[in-house]
């Protein structure tokens, strides 16, 4: 099996000039590097900091030789992409992983896992940490694995630390494991306070005229499109803006009106740049199980750009955003028109000033900074031959 890199790796633990005491830290992705920018690439960007980081992709199934593509993102992520020949099993990805530990001289290293479909081909590794950052319940999302959740039962009972996306998944998953922490969706705020500036409109929005109301994320299952259909009848003089890439739905699926306007993925770079062009921010997400246990994203990357936000009753949303009166709370077409017609109007003196003082408590760099400090603490443990919970890994499960 080959590996293949675009560029020489600097000797072990000297990640990006980093401190050599920093265990390297090894993680095991659903999600691909280079899709929307969101809570791994944030977190794992800030990692590489001061050590090496191994960002592990999903395999794509092509070709008729295993290999492992190494490519050194921004920042000084390695992301590592298996491409396998179709048919093959898990173990083969195993053997991938492993060749890339022992070519790299990773021996001293954490295992972070978005994924509990990793845990197979991971097995017999000897970590000096394992921490599970679950950002979302992924067993509820449409095309789960149904062997996700017995894998995801075997990863919290490796697990030294447990990372939740949300204060609702935080609840969820505190009984099943003794060292649960919750983070939720944090902020780079002072990049999306550029929408709060005279920005240049970007072309695909700029001949669009006002009102405009938009949303910016991903475009699946979670979305309620009857809802966003029905705004866009209600009030056809309403412009509606959809930023993002389009998955596990068929496109053919969305709703099509002279106002609503489906712009395609873009990059986060660009994201205060369109921001700035509306006047409210929505976000119309279902009430389903895939919506059970989000904490989005967007919802403070909204509020640090200035602009009113308009949500249906996502539970983490409502507390702590809705009950403090950032952002609107709407179920139903009819609650949805009216929440935007309020934020159309202005919230008032204050409104701002509160967003900001609310917004200033958190950052994706307080959040790595705090995970960070929770996962030496684990190493060090480790270190000492102290286990934090009589600990067995997979193997011996």
């Amino acid at each position: 099996m080959l590996l293949s890199d675009d560029r020489p790796m600097p000797a072990r633990g000297l990640a990006g000039g980093g401190s050599a005491s920093k265990p390297d830290l090894v993680c095991l992705s659903h999600l691909r590097w280079d899709f929307v920018w969101q809570r791994p690439q944030h977190l794992m960007s800030r990692f590489a900091r001061d050590r090496r980081v191994f960002f592990v992709e999903e395999p794509i199934w092509e070709g008729t030789e295993p290999k492992l593509e190494i490519v050194e993102k921004q920042g000084g992520v390695r992301v590592a992409v298996p491409h396998l020949p179709p048919g093959l099993d898990e173990a083969v990805q195993g053997e991938l992983l492993r060749e890339l530990l022992e070519q790299h001289e990773v021996t001293e290293y954490v295992l972070w896992y978005y994924t509990p479909m990793a845990v197979p081909f991971t097995e017999g590794l000897e970590p000096l940490a394992v921490v599970y950052d679950c950002m979302d319940e992924l067993s509820l999302f449409r095309g789960a694995p149904p062997e996700l959740l017995d894998r995801e039962s075997k990863l919290l009972a490796a697990a030294d630390l447990v990372f939740t996306g949300g204060q609702s998944l935080y609840e969820a998953k505190r009984e099943r494991h003794p060292r649960v922490h919750p983070f939720p969706s944090s902020i780079e705020a002072e990049h999306f306070r550029q929408a709060r500036e005279a920005c240049s409109e970007l072309a695909d929005q700029a001949a669009l005229p006002r009102p405009r109301m938009g949303y910016f994320g991903v475009i699946d299952e979670r979305l309620d499109l009857d809802l966003i259909a029905a705004v866009a009848d209600a009030r056809p003089d309403w412009q509606i803006v959809m930023v993002g890439p389009v998955i596990k739905i068929d496109p053919e699926s969305l709703p099509r009106r002279a106002n609503l306007h489906y712009l395609g993925m873009k990059g986060y770079a660009d994201l205060p740049l369109y921001l700035s062009g509306w006047d409210v921010a929505l976000m119309p997400f279902a009430q389903n199980e895939s919506t059970r246990f989000i904490s989005p994203t967007k919802t403070p990357e909204y509020l640090a750009g200035g602009r009113p936000v308009v949500s249906t009753p996502i539970r983490d949303v409502v507390k702590p955003y809705g009950e403090e009166g950032m952002v609107e709370i709407a179920d139903g077409p009819e609650e949805f028109v009216a929440a935007i017609e309020r934020a159309l109007s202005g919230y008032g003196e204050g409104w701002l000033e509160r967003v900001d003082e609310f917004l200033s408590h958190g950052s994706w760099s307080r959040t790595w900074r705090e995970m960070s400090d929770l996962i030496d603490a684990a190493v060090a443990s480790r270190r000492e031959g102290i286990s934090l919970r009589n600990l067995r890994w997979f193997g011996e499960l």
